[in-house]
């Protein structure tokens, strides 16, 4: 899979031109360096492990991927709860998810080994809340690196299909972070079409007064378990409907 020796924490990549968007004006974002955000717990170490860890789990499927879940720390913390077990655990299913990841380290990783040496059924791709933390932070551009992502899959596995997440709300109350995200979701949307399908969940996690509880997001940020019983409750038919019966189960 990745190559140790070629995969830093502050990986540069190379100018990474986006393709034209349908519903808004062609965005085009040159990427010569990117410097990954450093989350509380991150360090090149421990990002390395991540790597290694996605790695692992994808050689235990040999070859073989019902769904891959590809994203940042709320599509992480999901892999090791009973919540994972509870709604993916007949399935081959794989998380691809490294807290604190923007759209340029998953586009390192995807292009590093994580499409390699399987052919997947499905991708659940969540990936973009990141990109929108600092204060010159642009909507389009994040949705750049979005649309980056579906095209790499697209390129490197043909036969799958896409399932694109909106990015979520965060913040107990309203806030102009909310406000830049849904700008996201509303570009991101636009990709829609053939063999990626656009699913928007941010409302569900929304009280009437626009407040977020604390029993879907334990921190504002990311998901308490009926917050992931919300995403799995979303998908549960697509993944269904695109995987059929999985082998794994089967398999010893």
């Amino acid at each position: 899979m990745q190559n140790a020796a070629i995969k830093p924490f502050h990986a540069l990549l190379s100018v990474i031109a986006f393709s034209a968007m349908s519903g808004f004006a062609e965005i085009t974002a040159e990427m010569e360096s990117v410097t990954p955000v450093a989350a509380k717990t991150n360090g090149e170490k421990w990002w390395n492990g991540n790597c290694e860890r996605i790695d692992a789990d994808i050689k235990k499927m040999e070859g073989k991927i019902d769904v891959a879940f590809v994203g940042d720390s709320i599509t992480a913390r999901w892999r090791d709860s009973e919540n994972w077990k509870k709604h993916w655990g007949t399935y081959r299913a794989v998380n691809m998810g490294i807290g604190g990841d923007q759209t340029q380290h998953v586009l390192w990783r995807l292009q590093n080994g994580d499409l390699e040496g399987y052919e997947a059924k499905l991708f659940v791709v969540m990936i973009g809340t990141n990109n929108m933390w600092s204060k010159d932070a642009q909507p389009a551009q994040a949705a750049a690196g979005v649309r980056a992502v579906i095209d790499l899959i697209q390129s490197k596995q043909p036969k799958a299909k896409i399932l694109l997440m909106s990015i979520l709300p965060n913040g107990p109350k309203p806030n102009p972070g909310r406000e830049m995200r849904m700008e996201v979701n509303q570009l991101i949307a636009e990709f829609a079409g053939g063999a990626v399908e656009y699913i928007d969940i941010s409302a569900k996690y929304l009280e009437a007064d626009g407040s977020i509880s604390q029993e879907v997001m334990h921190d504002f940020l990311h998901l308490a378990p009926k917050g992931y019983d919300i995403w799995a409750d979303a998908i549960n038919s697509k993944v269904k409907e695109i995987v059929g019966t999985s082998d794994f189960q089967k398999t010893p």
